[in-house]
């Protein structure tokens, strides 16, 4: 992997987890609220689990091949 490939995988890495925190926040917010939107929350939490696969995707590809 290049070195250039490998600084824009880890920006959008952070990128990444940067919008995680933020759902997170959001949702626990959320949760505080006495009259908390349900569908919203959902909504949210769905974003949440799908930003968390792509992260754990760019870690998988950012980890060098022990095999080769």
């Amino acid at each position: 992997m290049s070195d250039n490939n490998s600084c824009d995988l880890t920006l959008e890495l952070l990128d990444l987890q940067s919008q995680h925190q933020t759902l997170d926040e959001e949702i626990e917010k959320l949760h505080a609220s006495v009259y908390a939107d349900q569908l919203k929350l959902q909504r949210l939490k769905r974003e949440k689990l799908r930003l968390k696969d792509l992260i754990t995707r760019l870690r998988c590809r950012l980890i060098p091949d022990l095999d080769a």
